[in-house]
C-alpha cells in the first residue's frame, strides 16, 4: 500500500505540468544547503532582511509587549530568530515549526541555553499541514507569529491567505504577525539569487529528488535533471525548476514516472508580492495592518499586522 506522502510525489508527477512539493527541500541535508544559500552573496534577501531587523526590533518590541509567546513555522537555523527574541521583554514561550527534526532538536537545545527565562516548545512537523500547536502553561500576554524570509511568497495567493488565516486562529484574537516579504521585480538580481554562481542552490534543489529517494523507494539520478530559474515577470514570481537532460523512465514507491527530454518538474514558486497585493492578502486572512518596514533598496518589507478575527 502505498502512503500519503508518496501518493502526493506520484500525483504531482503525473499532473500535465509535473510538480513536487517543496517541503522536500527540506531533509537535514537540505536545511544546511539552505543556511548556505542564506550566505551567499547573491542571495540578498537574508542580508537585506537581518538589516531591516536590527533597525526596527526596538519598535517592534515596544508593540509587542512584555511575556509573549513567539510561535514560528519553519524555524530553520535561527539566526533571525535570535535577534527577535533578545529584542523582546521577557519573551515567555518559544514555539518553533520545522520538518527537519535534528535542526529543531538541535536549535531548541541552543535556546534553551542561551535564553535560559524562555519555555521552548519543538514541534516537528509540516507547518502546511494538520498540527497541533501546544498550549501554554500560562497564559501569555500576547501572540506574536514571526514569518520571515519571504517564506509567504512559496504559496499560490489564495494558499498563503488560508496559511495566515489558520496561524491566526492559532494564535488568537489580538495576535500579532510579523511577516518578512521581498517584493523585488528586477530578473537580473533575481536569477542571480536563484541561481548562484556556485551552484547551491542548484543542490538544494536537485536535494528533493534524493529525498524522495530515500523517503519514497525511488530512483531518480540527480545528474539526469539540470537546475533552472526562471522569472515570470506576469505572475510575479521566481519559478524553480528541474529539468529532464534526457527521456527517461523513473520508479516511485513501485510506480513509473516517464521523462520527455527537457521536460521540467516545477519544486517551488517564489512570489515576490507587492505591497498592494500582499496588503489584500494579509486583510483576506484577517489581519490588520499596523504597518510596514522597507529595508534601503525597497526590495524586503517587514510587516506588522494584528488578528481582528475572533
Amino acid at each position: 500500500m502505498i502512503d500519503d506522502g508518496a501518493e502526493e510525489v506520484l500525483a504531482g508527477l503525473r499532473a500535465p505540468r509535473k510538480r513536487l512539493p517543496c517541503r522536500l527541500f527540506y531533509d537535514a541535508r537540505g536545511a544546511a544547503l539552505f543556511e548556505e544559500i542564506c550566505a551567499l552573496e547573491e542571495y540578498y534577501l537574508t542580508r537585506s532582511e537581518l538589516a531591516l531587523l536590527e533597525r526596527e526590533l526596538p519598535g517592534i518590541a515596544r508593540d509587542v509587549g512584555a511575556r509573549a509567546r513567539v510561535i514560528e513555522p519553519g524555524s530553520g537555523a535561527g539566526k533571525k530568530t535570535r535577534a527577535l527574541l533578545a529584542a523582546l521583554e521577557r519573551p515567555a514561550v518559544y514555539v518553533p515549526i520545522d520538518v527537519s527534526r535534528e535542526q529543531l532538536e538541535s536549535n531548541a537545545r541552543a535556546l534553551r541555553a542561551e535564553f535560559p527565562g524562555l519555555a521552548v516548545v519543538p514541534v516537528h512537523g509540516d507547518y502546511t499541514g494538520p498540527l497541533a500547536i501546544p498550549r501554554a502553561q500560562a497564559e501569555p500576554a500576547r501572540s506574536l507569529i514571526f514569518f520571515p524570509g519571504s517564506t509567504i511568497g512559496n504559496f499560490e495567493p489564495e494558499e498563503a491567505t488560508r496559511f495566515l488565516a489558520r496561524f491566526g486562529a492559532f494564535a488568537g484574537r489580538g495576535a500579532l504577525l510579523l511577516l518578512g516579504a521581498d517584493s523585488n521585480a528586477d530578473r537580473a538580481s533575481l536569477l542571480a539569487a536563484y541561481d548562484d554562481a556556485r551552484g547551491v542552490t542548484a543542490a538544494f534543489n536537485k536535494n528533493a529528488l534524493a529525498h524522495v529517494n530515500l523517503a519514497y523507494g525511488a530512483d531518480f539520478d540527480l545528474d539526469g535533471f539540470g537546475h533552472r530559474a526562471v522569472w515570470n515577470s506576469e505572475r510575479s514570481r521566481v519559478e524553480m525548476h528541474l529539468v529532464s537532460r534526457r527521456p527517461q523512465t523513473v520508479r516511485v514507491a513501485g510506480q513509473r514516472v516517464a521523462f520527455d527530454g527537457n521536460e521540467p518538474i516545477v519544486t517551488e514558486h517564489c512570489y515576490k508580492y507587492r505591497p498592494a497585493a500582499l496588503a489584500r492578502i494579509l486583510a483576506d486572512a484577517g489581519f490588520a495592518v499596523r504597518r510596514t518596514m522597507a529595508d534601503a533598496d525597497a526590495r524586503m518589507h517587514l510587516w506588522l499586522a494584528e488578528r481582528t478575527l475572533t
